[in-house]
């Protein structure tokens, strides 16, 4: 399948954010072409109104908001809600995405009320089928034993695949079992990884990387012993999924739901998770809390005698 290219006529921030929620968030093409539209119009609004997107303020927001009720199709029809409330969507994640990454001093979205129902709530698997995931992840040989370390402390750790990417040897704590990470915004956290992560690490370490020309720190080397690419990873995900048998789109950033998702199952505080996930803000993490009250409500309907 050829590589997807980016647009090259949105501002160099668009193409960006584009290109993080291909490789980083796992979004379908044809979602990440949507969302190319809609940040092309919203880029040609800022640019008639004289503002560049990181300057952007709530009002150029707002109005913007307020155009899209506004605009129509070619027969006059106005557009459909759905599409007006996916460009607000779409302007809100692009919003927050340069802010995280430092691009802008601050969120001119982030206050602007995301229209009703276009919040989508993250996709974590079931515990078994991440196991099943899991132990069909590599197929024994040197790119098996990294593909298994790689899936393992996604999940393990609750990891970014950019993180995940990023991690060197020497962010291992071994006896401990922690990794250092570098999230959004180059903020780092240290992470403590399963007895199951541990073991597909020394695995790769030993019987891996170990036979590789390694040329840099990484710990996550290609055959030609540099670092890992985020689309390698993806690939090794969607690869495991096949082998597995899932039938749902399963992505890197399917993982890290599940990790946090399966951590509320378990009675961890959202505080707790949101330190494990570095999230900047507790309010990221509360999605969480929704996907999680399906299991609330398992737990209730089997233990309440008046359920």
């Amino acid at each position: 399948m050829a590589a997807a290219t980016e647009p090259d006529d949105v501002p160099p921030e668009v193409a960006r954010f584009l290109r993080h929620l291909r490789a980083e968030r796992g979004l379908a093409a044809a979602t990440v072409e949507a969302y190319a539209r809609d940040l092309r119009t919203y880029a040609n609004h800022l640019a008639a109104r004289g503002v560049h997107i990181a300057a952007a303020t709530r009002t150029d927001v707002e109005t913007f908001v307020a155009a899209l009720r506004e605009r129509r199709r070619a027969d006059g029809r106005p557009y459909a809600e759905r599409s007006n409330a996916r460009a607000v969507v779409a302007v809100r994640g692009l919003h927050r995405y340069l802010q995280a990454e430092e691009d802008a001093a601050a969120d001119p979205a982030g206050a602007v009320p995301a229209p009703a129902g276009a919040r989508s709530l993250p996709h974590p698997l079931p515990v078994a089928d991440v196991v099943r995931l899991l132990e069909a992840a590599g197929d024994g040989g040197v790119a098996g034993l990294r593909d298994r370390a790689a899936l393992e402390l996604l999940y393990g750790a609750g990891l970014r695949i950019s993180e995940a990417v990023g991690i060197d040897v020497d962010d291992l704590d071994p006896d401990e079992r922690l990794v250092r990470v570098r999230g959004k915004g180059d903020r780092e956290r240290i992470v403590p990884y399963g007895e199951p992560a541990a073991r597909a690490v020394d695995e790769w370490l030993v019987r891996g990387r170990a036979t590789l020309p390694v040329r840099g720190p990484a710990l996550l080397v290609n055959r030609r012993g540099t670092r890992l690419s985020r689309q390698s990873v993806w690939t090794a995900v969607r690869r495991a999924a096949d082998r597995a048998g899932l039938t749902v789109p399963v992505t890197p950033h399917t993982l890290r739901h599940s990790f946090a998702t399966h951590l509320l199952d378990g009675g961890a505080d959202v505080r707790e998770v949101q330190e494990l996930l570095g999230h900047a803000s507790v309010t990221t993490t509360q999605i969480y809390t929704l996907v999680s009250r399906g299991a609330m409500h398992d737990v209730y309907r089997r233990a309440h005698p008046r359920a």
